[in-house]
């Protein structure tokens, strides 16, 4: 199983950037997909991006298309989201997550979640 840290969270105007990144452990995050979920105050976990095991697939929630790319290292055992012209709406706790392949990523039937990082996005 592949355990996971984001960081890279905080507070942000809206229309700024930020990038985060999520760091993995184990033997197995070079063949396993890979994703970013979100989840506002009052809300349900919501999928925002995914990514397949080589990084030649990618998927986007449509809220998110467009601002927000998701992208991997191999060789760092690193996922990153690199998001732009944030949105107020944008607001929430980001989730990485791993699964044994996007579709199942982006159904969020997955295998490891992070802890979370926060991001606050002001008017």
């Amino acid at each position: 199983q592949v355990q996971l840290v984001e960081s890279g969270g905080g507070l942000v105007q809206a229309g700024g950037s930020l990038r985060l990144s999520c760091a993995a452990s184990g033997r197995t995050f070079s063949t396993t997909s890979m994703g970013w979920f979100r989840q506002a105050p009052g809300k349900e976990r919501e999928f925002v991006a995914a990514i397949t095991w080589s990084g030649s697939g990618t998927y986007y929630a449509d809220s998110v298309k467009g601002r927000f790319t998701i992208s991997r290292d191999n060789a760092k055992n690193t996922v990153y989201l690199q998001m732009k012209s944030l949105k107020p709406e944008d607001t929430a706790v980001y989730y990485c997550a791993a699964g044994t392949n996007s579709y199942n990523v982006r159904a969020g039937m997955v295998g490891s979640w992070g802890q979370g990082t926060q991001v606050t996005v002001s008017s």
